[in-house]
């Protein structure tokens, strides 16, 4: 599971054509996407398409970040593509997701695309002249990809197959009215298969765009097929049957630009909260030394995000070096989930840091509060989120005879050693009870229980997001570790203590909660799983928050 700030990936760019890109966007910022725009698009819910097809332009070219170089692309990584969505998300999150919209669409073919298909398809999209949409979701079935109706049935002519006809509805496509094509998946004979579809081919009908809460500036639309004919070579991969192996693929790794896009959103909410509170003043002294303020509206969510960001990144790494399984995806899911759960408490706490303000739609954080509710929901809810993570590190740790939780609790103890100022003694006490807590479940068959199962999927994602962001804290320079002025340093500590307080807590949750594990053994497991020391992990949680408020609203 270690994964090294320091580690070259084996996919994506180099550090110079990254800072290129990263310049790229803040210039679209600038350029295309002025905040007085962005409001625009928002409050008359308008989908700037035009815009949208200018980041493709050849003086921009955005999307070839994840088009493989032999395709006319930059060949760009999973890190690279989660920083850049991050970076527009601070811009616009509906803007971002128009754009993710196109990397989504192009992720079947990317991953299981024939090579005329890569050729064809990728090859239009490096060109920029077509946007491209996914087209799953389905209004009955949601996120159960398994209670699909689309249904594709083959094109027999002289004895040949020569197609399928797509007949069915799809809900919520972000982009589906406007792409150029899609990627469609639907129920042929053989099993579930992903299909593209051009835009304007004979029945098939967008529907209305949908008036929603947020990410007003991007298009989101129910889909109609009815008898529409997609010939053979459209048929992703050329093989039937594939489409859930495949879509569980893309989800994977497009979570995590789900989880990269709420940090972006999340991190700008509180970036101005951090210049509101130097310059409003509030009884004789600005709010940044409030310690009240600061330590319930922002220390916290900055911590958390730090988490959520160094789990993203260190997930994306892993991807980009050819990682693959259970124990990747898994991750990906832990981030996706920590990132937009963080990202909406982050700019909620935003709405309230500004008062009467931030309640007003030219402060942008309310804009900023509605956007970031999406992430909770699209790419798999929290609640699939936490289905999955509890699910898998259930199985982990029973295959491993609870080797896994132990091996991370080693190494962060092993950590606390060498940089004893990132928290880490206690994400390992918060690893071995996460280790005990499901070693019970198991025993005692309290994984029937979904609301013990959601409380084990919590104490995973916040302790193996502690655990990332202090390999990344440890990473500072010595010398500036040595006299603890690091902020990641800071934040890491902050983040540990409330990770181990919640992992404690859920902790006895898990056991007591359904009543079948009886006083004597609930004892047995508080000792076992050393909770007291989890419920003492704020033990100098004030001086640190004082710390960390020094260093975000100090003059450095």
């Amino acid at each position: 599971m270690t994964d090294s700030p320091e580690h070259r990936p084996a996919a994506g760019l180099d550090p110079e054509m990254l800072e290129m890109v990263l310049d790229t966007v803040d210039r679209v910022g600038t350029e295309l996407l002025p905040k007085d725009e962005v409001l625009r698009f928002d409050r008359e819910e308008i989908f700037p398409e035009d815009v949208i097809r200018t980041m493709l332009g050849e003086d921009i070219g955005l999307q070839l970040l994840f088009i493989p170089e032999e395709y006319g692309g930059m060949g760009g990584g999973a890190a690279d593509a989660c920083r850049v969505v991050s970076a527009m998300a601070g811009i616009c999150l509906g803007v971002s997701t128009a754009f993710f919209a196109l990397q989504l669409g192009a992720e079947p073919i990317l991953l299981a695309g024939t090579p005329d298909q890569k050729e064809k398809w990728l090859g239009r999209i490096a060109a920029g002249d077509s946007l491209v949409a996914y087209a799953v979701t389905e209004p009955e079935a949601g996120s159960n990809l398994g209670a699909l109706k689309t249904r594709a049935e083959p094109v027999i002519e002289g004895g040949v197959l020569t197609g399928y006809r797509i007949t069915g509805a799809k809900q919520f496509i972000s982009t589906g009215a406007h792409a150029d094509f899609l990627t469609v998946l639907a129920q042929a004979p053989e099993g579930p298969t992903f299909f593209i579809v051009e835009k304007g081919a004979p029945g098939f009908f967008p529907g209305k765009p949908e008036h929603k809460h947020g990410i007003r500036a991007s298009a989101t639309n129910p889909l109609t097929f009815d008898n529409v004919f997609a010939p053979l070579e459209n048929l992703v991969g050329g093989v039937p049957g594939l489409g859930l192996k495949q879509a569980s693929s893309v989800f994977a790794r497009t979570r995590l630009m789900v989880g990269g896009m709420a940090l972006g959103a999340g991190e700008k909410a509180l970036a101005i909260v951090r210049d509101y509170a130097r310059q409003r003043i509030q009884f004789g002294s600005p709010l940044s030394e409030k310690q009240g303020y600061v330590h319930k509206l922002v220390i916290p969510h900055l911590a958390r995000l730090a988490s959520a960001r160094a789990l993203v990144m260190a997930t994306a790494r892993a991807y980009d070096a050819g990682e693959k399984g259970e124990d990747v995806d898994t991750r990906a899911s832990m981030a996706k989930y920590l990132a937009s759960e963080f990202a909406v408490a982050a700019s909620d706490a935003a709405v309230q840091a500004l008062g009467g303000y931030g309640y007003i739609c030219e402060y942008e954080v309310e804009k900023i509060r509605r956007d970031t509710k999406i992430t909770t929901i699209y790419e798999g809810t929290s609640e699939i989120q936490q289905n999955i993570i509890s699910l898998f590190r259930w199985k982990r740790t029973f295959k491993t005879k609870g080797g896994f939780y132990e091996d991370l609790a080693r190494e962060m103890d092993d950590l606390a050693r060498t940089a004893p100022r990132v928290g880490a003694l206690r994400l390992a006490a918060a690893a071995r009870c996460v280790n005990r807590t499901f070693q019970l479940a198991h025993a005692r068959k309290l994984t029937k229980s979904q609301a013990v199962m959601f409380a084990l999927a919590d104490m995973a994602a916040w302790t193996e997001a502690g655990c990332a962001l202090a390999r990344e804290a440890a990473a500072g320079p010595a010398e500036v570790m040595a006299i603890a002025k690091n902020l990641q340093a800071v934040l890491s500590r902050v983040f540990a203590a409330e990770a181990a307080g919640l992992v404690g807590r859920k902790a006895f949750y898990a056991a007591s909660g359904t009543g079948d594990v009886g006083p004597g053994e609930l004892a047995g497991f508080e000792r076992e799983a050393d909770l007291p020391a989890l419920w003492r992990a704020e033990t100098g949680l004030i001086a640190d928050m004082d710390q960390a408020a020094a260093l975000v609203f100090g003059d450095s």
